[in-house]
């Protein structure tokens, strides 16, 4: 025995027990008859869990088996063969180890497994038509086991004829059902198979008992002396049938005179005893036994193998049969015979359960869990005596009538219809909450507090005794329920035909009303542990939505969900879709995943659903493919969808890239339960949901009928073509049950060909449905017909009941497992959190009615959201490298460094950034864990990258030759400081020579400098006009007076910011008409100038984004005057207003009106009104800088310092280092501020909450402000110009965090900056020295020393400047007014830099808190993130004006938005009212209302064909609260009317629910909106855009308006 499970690999296994878990994973199959021994268990396992009965059968492979022959050392030629000497003489075959016998393979797993495997393993046993172990005697102690709990399981089904002849099924608990009991035993050694002749009994065409002739048997077997096997005879109700009742055999194997105890049991129990001995001797040691049998009155039957007479009844009740040279099928009808015979007469019956009464035996179930079992019968004693209809109803109160409104209140809340929408949301959501309140206070039943408590308190292993024990019990008190009303509908069913025939109306109809209560008490009736879960579900739902815990709970409900996830990861399958409330529970399901997620890990998960009609094998094949236990039978339907989880072994992982395979089980199509209740709508919607939900679904198609192929077929197709139109890529197979005969290749060609040719057909028909130009079933999914069409043979090798599984289903199976697992390897990775999102977005959608429109894909919205954070970085990377060249480019530009800027220069200085950037995209879109759905963006936003770069090296470039040609036109400017400078400084020399002598006395050197700096600044300055000061606003209003000389001063003076009006209408009025309708059309043109003219929304609309984008182009062009270097002059103004102007008059030459002078002026002014601070902070820098006064005074210093050292006799080389000393000082400001600016930038990409993320996670923040600081303008300026107020927030928030980290963070990293500059700077000047010494040393020349000398004053100022080129704005130009040919001593010049250099850094130092206003517009850090932030797209919804949040300007495909506002906040209003809109568009959406635009009505449904604007927008449906507008409206209410002039009441009136969310629930809801939504808005238009959704209606839609 320890040889055998040593061979098998399963030492030490009977301490430590095979678990289910260990072999109900997907794991590779052994296909063939044979393996090795270290596979056998595994083969057999998977076989029998495959209901395969062939597992009985598995041989071990040979070394040589291969050949089936021994070899032989040599050949013989054919005439030298002796057939004596080599056949009759020859020795014997090389010896071969002994076959492991297949019923020894069976027992060591039996012993070795835990009683859970062993109750999987017998009832797959069963279902295999097996015998089972009833008495099993311990390998190591004898003693002997009843394993009770193996059969407790396992039901019998079969048919039996009453006294009228009528046939009626039973169904029995096979521990329970009372049956007579035949066994079978043998004395000794027999020639004849005891157990060949009891299968010819039972079912001859099958081995139900295992015999020494089945194949593989072999001459030894170690476990089954002792063991005795049962089966059962189950008829069928024909004529044909063996025995008329349900009879037990029971075979002892081995010798009867060994085991005595199996065989005292086995007497006393059986109706009749069989017994098989050679022949009767006095003398032999059984003959005792025998005598008593004999002399018993309990039948006996003699099978004696050396005896050859036929059946003879020695005795009443005693009979006796020859064997000898007899024919098998004589002797098995003889037999039968004799065995009706004797159950005629007798009365005695068989309970397998009576068997634990027997006090010698071991019962397995003492030493199970008790507790699991008297906790289990705990909760049964709840249900005796209740009426099995009302069980649910009185125990499980949360899922019933409440639960069903609040999903119908769900499906009408998504599917809305009427006027007041909003009111009506508003109603319908109170109502939905009243009835979770009212599910919230409903009492946990005595039933549920068990149940809850005793899986609470017990250990993993205990629990899932307790389950099982549950799962026994609620099955056997349902089944006599169950079969009576089945019988009873049988019956009545039966009388509507025979009434058919009659014509009898009347009396059929009243059976059919019987028929529907009965079929109602059907569906009450049924009660199992998928029930008690929803029930827990719904506990959890109701608690969840009131946000507290029910008083009546024991344990907080936040517990129940890993609850489900325990059972699910212990095998047990979890309601997926309510089948009777026909709806989703999203929030109990999400919490599930997310339980199984923290318990295993976000798995990555294959989806495999099935679809198919009622009863055509679905969850069997699901069964037989997984080792599953779904429910099968006829009346056990699956309702709604299950899913199970099935692990992948660890061999498998690497080939499928999966870690479980979700299981997902629904209830057939065509369900006639659902008959009259828009069965082809709810088939629809199951169809479409598992579709979406699997990465593959099976097709299950039963029968060959061609009506029902094309019905669910055309369901399907529509399934797939919303996938198809959504961006989901299931793949599918159909599966072709029950075909006669699979191995008939014409004909599975020709079925394929019909499946192919039905399927193009069933491809138009829903296209045309579904809006789809789909021509032919591949143009919807990838789709081989020889390959994803199985055929399959029918489940039974016979007839029913006694039939075995069919060999051949198993092997198809196989067949589609591997078809499987090849599409798993080239799947789509889902993970746990990936389908708790698809199966809420799949929900949503449906709900909405609308697939295609609703759908939102969270998954691609997670993945793209993911992308747009990244393209931030890759952008801002090449942005940010491309400002460090352009700063270095700069200042070689004004070095005079360089005079050209090419684009092929610029590319070469990206080059390597560039190429970071490119394996960055490459690495992300290659190893990201979503990257199979990154790849639909991969080309595309490896395009945008490229055009990113090629924009910034353009603009670049511009900019760069921009300056270029502004140093050009300054070189006047800066020629004529170099001239005062020079004269300055020749003075002031002059003078300090004359007061040498003086040069004690300071105060006299400094009464002389002063006299001296008034006289020469004013000679110097005599001939230069001071740039003056300048007033913006006084120019416009100077060039719209000369435009518009009738404009009225208080105009001019008091207009209106046109960013922020609420209407247009003022501005504009209609055309002059001509023609024949020209006196009529201008008589109504006066009727309304003199009554006003109302613009419509699509005006309005159109008049703001006008307003914008103009305001967008003169930004631009305000920013390419280059203020701040080239100065101001009033015709940048006349620029502008010409410009303005050409805008003007092209959009007046689209529209149907014209506008007002007045419209002109406004726009003028207030474009002007914002750049003013701009404009003028820039000609103020540029005064500054060029004024020759303010220029000159500002060194007043520095050539009052130079004429004192001059004084007391300072060298020329001293006076030049402090000279350049001084001069560094504004170039290493410049080059300090800038580089700050960037770095600084970069810290708060980083580091600030508000800029570290993308666009969206911006305006969440610019919202939070909003609500905090409460103050209607900036929300209407929001509203109305969000990019500026974009701008506005950018500034602010750099504004804040420069205030509140100068001084911990921004002022040590210039300190760090300057240091760094100051140390650049003297090495330069070290280094510069050394060239000049070693010029010195090493050209000889033949002038004197003198000449050499004012030579190399040059050469070091050329070295010096050319080292600091690309980080300084400092060339020899900036020295070109101080005469230094006399300077030689470079040695001391670099001294005095040394010393006097750290007095200019501490000076800069003292200043840095000013270095934001030292900069330029453009280097600032508000304005490089305003460059970064807003190069988006800026296009407002057309109903609520919300902003598209897009990261792309000009980006492809439509505009779309996370969430939209309420449409009142853009001033819609209803038609002919002054009543605002409350509606949300994306509530809108969804109802049967319409809107008026461009003179035409448009149901909001179809929005998208009202063109223009309309016709570029996203808008998909969200019921969500909104609570962030909702409470902006109720807070600022009057407010609004007040701007726009409208009210808020009648139809438009605030719903008093809105009124509940505080200024906190709104700001909580931003992030909420913002993270769980994951930027949703984003993907409606990817999916939206491929297909505008459904057919035109033909019905007349209900106006809002």
């Amino acid at each position: 025995m320890n040889n055998l499970f040593c061979r098998l690999h399963l030492e030490g296994r009977h301490l430590n027990k095979l678990r289910v878990a260990e072999v109900h994973q997907l794991s590779e199959h052994e296909s063939h008859e044979s393996c090795a021994e270290d596979k056998l268990i595994q083969t057999f396992i998977q076989k029998l869990l495959m209901m395969d009965y062939r597992a009985r059968y598995i041989k071990t492979k040979q070394t040589n088996e291969e050949d089936h022959t021994q070899p032989r050392d040599n050949d013989i030629f054919e005439d030298e063969g002796d057939i004596f000497k080599e056949i009759i003489f020859s020795k014997e075959a090389i010896s071969q180890s002994e076959l492991i016998h297949p019923m020894d393979i069976q027992m060591a797993v039996f012993h070795c497994a835990d009683g859970f495997l062993k109750q999987l393993m017998v009832t797959k046993l069963s279902q295999c038509q097996y015998a089972l172990p009833l008495l099993v005697p311990d390998p190591d102690t004898q003693q002997i086991e009843f394993p009770l709990w193996t059969f407790r399981q396992i039901n019998k089904s079969w048919m039996k004829r009453n006294t009228n002849n009528e046939i009626f099924s039973q169904t029995h608990p096979v521990c329970k059902a009372q049956t007579p009991m035949v066994s079978f035993f043998r004395f000794g050694y027999v020639s004849s198979s005891k157990s060949q002749l009891m299968n010819s009994l039972i079912n001859d065409k099958h081995n139900t008992f295992f015999h020494r002739n089945c194949p593989g048997s072999s001459r030894t077997r170690v476990l089954m002396d002792g063991v005795v096997e049962i089966a059962w005879f189950c008829p069928s109700g024909t004529n044909d049938d063996k025995f008329t009742d349900c009879v037990a055999f029971c075979n002892l194997h081995g010798d009867a005179g060994d085991h005595e105890k199996q065989l005292q049991i086995l007497t006393e129990m059986a109706s009749v005893n069989v017994v098989l001995l050679t022949q009767l001797d006095k003398n032999d040691k059984s003959a005792a036994i025998m005598q008593n049998m004999y002399r018993n009155s309990k039948p006996l039957i003699c099978l004696l193998t050396e005896d050859k007479s036929t059946v003879t009844e020695t005795r009443k009740g005693k009979y006796k049969i020859g064997l000898k040279g007899r024919n098998q099928s004589e002797v098995s009808e003889e037999l039968r015979r004799a065995i009706n015979e004797c159950l005629s007469e007798s009365s005695s019956t068989f309970r397998l359960e009576d068997l634990s009464k027997h006090s010698d035996i071991r019962v397995d179930e003492e030493d199970k869990d008790r507790r699991g079992r008297e906790a289990a019968q705990q909760i049964m004693s709840f249900l005796e005596k209740k009426d099995l209809t009302e069980i649910k109803d009185s125990f499980l109160p949360h899922q019933g009538k409440l639960w069903r409104q609040w999903s119908q209140k769900n499906k009408e809340l998504h599917r809305l219809k009427g006027d007041e929408l909003e009111m009506d949301i508003s109603r319908k959501q109170t109502e939905m909450k009243k009835i979770r309140e009212q599910q919230h206070e409903s009492d946990v039943s005595e039933f549920m507090t068990c149940f809850i408590k005793e899986i609470n308190s017990h250990n993993e292993h205990e629990k899932m005794f307790y389950l099982k024990w549950l799962i026994i019990f609620l099955d056997d008190y349902m089944s006599t329920e169950l079969t009576d009303l089945n019988h009873k509908y049988d019956k009545i069913w039966s009388k509507v035909l025979k009434l058919e025939e009659d014509k009898s109306e009347h009396l059929k109809a009243e059976k059919e009303a019987e028929l529907e209560r009965i079929s109602k008490d059907l569906q009450a009736a049924a009660f199992g542990l998928e029930h008690i879960m929803r029930e827990i579900g719904q506990i959890y739902e109701s608690c969840s939505s009131v946000e507290k815990n029910k008083k009546d709970l024991q344990v907080h409900f936040s517990s129940l969900p890993s609850l489900a996830a325990e059972m699910m990861i212990s095998g047990f399958p979890l309601e997926l879709m309510d089948g009777d409330a026909a709806h989703v529970p999203v929030i109990w399901i999400s919490a599930v995943i997310d339980q199984l997620i923290r318990k295993l890990g976000d798995q990555r998960v294959f989806v495999l659903s099935v679809l198919g009609i009622q009863s055509s094998g679905k969850s069997t094949m699901l069964n037989a493919m997984f080792g599953l236990q779904f429910a099968v039978s006829a009346g056990r339907c699956t309702r709604g969808a299950f899913m199970q989880l099935v692990k992948v072994s660890d061999e498998m992982k690497t080939q499928m890239n999966f870690d479980y395979i979700l299981v997902v089980d629904t209830e057939g199509l065509r369900a006639p339960e659902l008959a009259g209740r828009s069965t082809r709508n709810h088939d629809n919607e199951l169809a479409t949901f598992v579709v979406g939900l699997g990465n593959m679904t099976l097709i299950n198609i039963f029968g060959e009928n061609p009506s029902e192929l094309q019905d669910i077929l055309q369901i399907v197709v529509q399934a797939f073509i919303r996938m198809k139109k959504v961006r989901l890529n299931p793949s599918c197979v159909f599966v072709h049950q029950n075909v006669s005969d699979v191995t008939a290749v014409e004909k599975n060609t020709e079925g394929r060909r019909r499946l192919q040719k039905t399927l193009d057909e069933m491809t138009k028909l829903a296209a045309k449905e579904e809006v789809c130009d789909a021509e032919c079933f591949s143009d919807v999914i990838r789709f081989d017909v020889q390959n994803d069409v199985k055929y399959f043979a029918q489940l039974w090798d016979g007839s029913p009941p006694m039939a075995p599984p069919n060999p051949k289903y198993c092997e198809n199976i196989q067949e589609l497992k591997k078809t499987i697992v090849s599409h798993a390897a080239n799947s789509f990775e889902m993970t746990l959190a990936h389908i708790k999102d698809r199966i809420k977005d799949l929900w949503e959608a449906l709900l909405n009615e609308r697939f295609v429109f609703s759908f939102r894909n969270s998954l691609e919205i997670s993945a793209y959201r993911k992308l747009e954070t990244e393209y931030s970085k890759w952008s801002w990377s090449l942005r940010s490298a491309m400002m460090e060249i352009k700063n270095k480019l700069h200042n070689k530009i004004e070095n005079e460094a360089i005079n050209e800027v090419k684009e092929t220069d610029l590319q070469t200085e990206l080059k390597k950034t560039s190429e970071e950037v490119k394996k960055s995209v490459s690495e992300f879109f290659e190893k990201d864990t979503d990257k199979d759905i990154l790849i639909h963006w991969k080309t595309s936003f490896e395009n945008k990258i490229k055009d990113v770069q090629e924009n910034i090296v353009r603009e670049t470039k511009r900019k760069l030759n921009e300056i270029l040609q502004q140093r050009d036109l300054r070189k006047k400017i800066d020629d004529l400081k170099t001239h005062y400078e020079n004269t300055l400084y020749e003075k002031s020399k002059e003078l300090a020579l004359q007061l040498k002598d003086n040069a004690n006395n300071e105060e006299t050197l400094k009464k002389e400098f002063d006299l001296f700096w008034e006289k020469w600044m004013n000679e110097i300055t005599r001939d230069s006009l001071p740039i003056k000061d300048i007033d913006i606003m006084r120019d416009v209003r100077e060039i719209l007076r000369d435009i518009y000389e009738s404009a009225p001063v208080d105009h001019l003076r008091e207009s209106r910011d046109i960013f922020s009006v609420s209407s247009y209408s003022d501005y504009v009025q209609l055309k002059k008409s001509c023609g024949f309708t020209r006196v009529l059309r201008n008589a109504y043109k006066s009727a309304k100038e003199m009554f006003g003219y109302s613009l419509s929304k699509d005006d309005e609309i159109h008049i703001r984004s006008f307003v914008t984008d103009v305001a967008q182009q003169t930004d631009t062009m305000i920013q390419s005057f280059n203020i701040s270097k080239m100065g101001y002059n009033n015709s940048y103004i006349q620029q502008l207003t010409d410009c303005i102007k050409k805008r003007v008059t092209d959009q007046e030459g689209r529209v149907k009106y014209v506008f007002k002078n007045e419209f002109f002026m406004d726009l003028v002014l207030s474009i002007c009104k914002r750049a003013n601070k701009m404009i003028t902070d820039q000609h103020r820098m540029f005064r500054e800088a060029n004024d020759p006064f303010l220029y000159l005074e500002k060194k007043r210093e520095e050539y009052c310092r130079v004429f004192q050292k001059y004084c007391h006799g300072a060298t020329s080389a001293a006076i030049f280092g402090e000279i350049i000393s001084q001069k560094l000082k504004e170039p290493i400001e410049q080059s300090l501020y800038k580089r700050t600016a960037k770095e600084l930038t970069s810290e708060m990409r980083s580091n600030c909450e508000s800029l570290n993320g993308n666009r969206s996670n911006l305006e969440k923040h610019i919202l939070k402000t909003l609500a905090e600081e409460e103050d209607f303008d900036k929300y209407m300026d929001y509203i109305n110009t969000p990019r500026d107020h974009f701008k506005s927030f950018i500034r602010d928030e750099v504004s804040r965090y420069i205030s509140n980290t100068f001084d911990d963070t921004i002022k040590s990293k210039m300190e760090e900056n300057i240091e760094l500059l100051q140390q650049k700077i003297m090495k330069a000047a070290h280094e510069s020295t050394e060239l000049v010494q070693i010029y010195r040393r090493d050209v000889k020349v033949n002038k004197g020393d003198v000449e050499v000398n004012r030579g190399d004053v040059g050469l070091w100022l050329k070295s010096f400047t050319q080292r600091l080129s690309d980080v300084l704005i400092f060339s020899i130009k900036d020295l070109s007014g101080v005469k230094h040919d006399d300077v030689d001593d470079f040695k001391l010049l670099e001294d005095v830099m040394r010393k006097e250099l750290p007095e200019v850094i501490s000076s800069i130092q003292k200043n840095f808190n000013d270095f934001l206003w030292k900069l330029d517009y453009k280097d600032r850090p508000d304005e490089l993130l305003i460059d970064h932030f807003c190069q988006c797209c800026w296009v407002q919804c057309p109903f609520c004006g919300a902003t598209c949040t897009n990261t792309i300007e000009n980006h492809d495909g439509d505009h779309s938005v996370p969430f939209h506002h309420i449409n009142g906040l853009n001033g819609f209003y209803y038609e002919g009212t002054q009543i605002f809109c409350t509606e949300f568009c994306s509530s809108v959406v969804t109802s049967s209302k319409t809107f008026y635009s461009s003179g035409q009505w448009f149901p909001y449904k179809e929005y998208r064909k009202a063109g223009g604007v309309f016709a570029n927008w996203s808008i998909t449906p969200d019921l969500s609260d909104l609570p962030y507008w909702k409470w902006f409206v109720c807070r600022f209410q009057k407010d609004l009317e007040t701007h726009y002039c409208r009210k808020f009441e009648r139809k438009g009136k605030i719903p008093e629910y809105w009124r509940k969310w505080t200024k906190e629930d709104a700001i909580k809801s931003l992030d909420e909106n913002h993270t769980l939504r994951k930027e949703m808005g984003w993907f409606s238009e990817m999916t939206e855009r491929l297909f505008l959704d459904i057919k035109t209606k033909t019905k007349q839609y209900q106006t809002l308006f």
